[in-house]
């Protein structure tokens, strides 16, 4: 590798693990549960932490090194752990910092699951959540208890694509000494570092755009290195980690993800013009639009505006499912960052367990779809969605 510093689209190539003796030129995978010894010293001094290596692939494995290797040079982070699923990740994170009376401070405009955590399972051990509304950042401090740990947010957020000043948060967080973990699955470190802005963590579901073909499940969280040790020592002990056939399809993945990227947001910005244009629409919502209400902070932040549109349609939660019933190409998953495009409906799938009330808030109306846009020819994406409106 070149000594001076590295475009994004290099390092996401040329990060690689040593290549063995036989000189391979694409890294090999490692597909075993564990690693041998050279003796009994070798042994004791290598679960003593005395020496860097690897012991049990729920520990660390050379495919999964080299993932979050990856992951933390793409996002400018000090260390990470890599997880079998983005909720694994979430999960762990929360449950490795946090002590039973702690606080946690959030956005409302989460993704289901981790809000289902937030509310049902970690205040089984007495940690509470208290939310924050993305336009009421002015609440925050009013929010910050004694026992507060962790401020959290997602941005952009699912499935309302809204976005949050994190610079803003970033000092708030300093000024009170607070954790400060951001998701990053939509924009990806290619479109958005946090760190920069003062995150102290960064997770990701890569399933999504990192993997970006929809075949294996994984999860990252990067930072500080102080925190991720805790993380590593939780993980380890409880056994979320990432698979290394997982992790070397990841790695790999990564090696496209910015020309995957660029055209998943061209292709969403054409989207989301096309669909603010028709008439069976009310509303449409993507960050590099400038009807966007926070469209300048979306300019800052990120580098494009990501590949999911968020519109609403007119007539209700019937319509939105009768739009959904006559999409011909783009396929109904729950997944997205995909190259084939996906539509959900998030009031009647992803976000059905929340209140009609809670959906309200998070921006969640009853005609609301979220558009993962592909990497389909474009004007194929719109004929698509352009006949299956003509039946709303």
């Amino acid at each position: 590798m070149m000594s001076r510093e590295n475009k994004f689209e290099t390092d996401a190539i040329r990060t690689q693990m040593e290549r063995s003796e036989f000189l391979e030129h694409s890294t090999p995978l490692h597909l075993t549960s564990s690693f041998v010894f050279e003796d009994a010293e070798d042994m004791r001094a290598s679960f003593a932490e005395e020496k860097e290596r690897n012991i049990y692939s729920r520990f660390t494995n050379p495919n999964t090194s080299e993932f979050v290797d990856k992951m933390c040079k793409l996002e400018g982070a000090e260390s990470g752990y890599a997880f079998a699923t983005g909720m694994a990740a979430v999960f762990s994170t929360f449950a490795a910092l946090l002590n039973a009376g702690d606080h946690i401070v959030s956005a409302r405009s989460i993704f289901g699951s981790t809000h289902t955590l937030f509310t049902k399972f970690l205040p089984k051990w007495n940690i509470e959540t208290s939310y924050f509304k993305v336009g009421e950042v002015d609440n925050i401090e009013s929010l910050i208890q004694s026992n507060t740990k962790i401020l959290y947010v997602e941005s952009p957020t699912n499935p309302a694509v809204d976005i949050l000043d994190l610079e803003e948060l970033g000092q708030i967080a300093k000024k009170h000494n607070l954790i400060f973990i951001i998701d990053n699955c939509f924009a990806t470190p290619y479109l958005q570092n946090p760190i920069k802005f003062g995150a102290d963590l960064v997770i990701h579901s890569a399933t999504k755009l990192i993997d970006g073909q929809g075949r294996v499940l994984g999860g990252a969280t990067v930072g500080r290195a102080d925190l991720i040790r805790e993380i590593y020592l939780f993980s380890r002990n409880t056994g979320p980690a990432l698979s290394p056939f997982n992790a070397w399809i990841l790695s790999k993945s990564l090696e496209t993800l910015g020309v995957r990227v660029d055209r998943h947001c061209e292709n969403a910005l054409k989207v989301a013009e096309f669909l603010e244009t028709h008439s069976k629409v009310a509303l449409v919502k993507y960050p590099f639009l400038k009807s966007h209400p926070q469209y300048a902070l979306a300019k800052k932040q990120m580098k494009q505006g990501g590949n999911v549109v968020a519109f609403e349609v007119k007539g209700g939660i019937d319509a939105g499912r009768q739009f959904l019933n006559h999409l011909k190409m783009l396929s109904l998953s729950a997944n997205l960052g995909d190259t084939r495009s996906i539509a959900t409906h998030p009031a009647s799938t992803t976000h059905s367990k929340l209140s009609e009330a809670d959906r309200l808030e998070t921006g969640i109306s009853d005609g609301l779809v979220r558009i993962s846009v592909g990497l389909e020819h474009v004007d194929d994406i719109i004929a698509d969605l352009k006949q299956a409106l003509a039946y709303v």
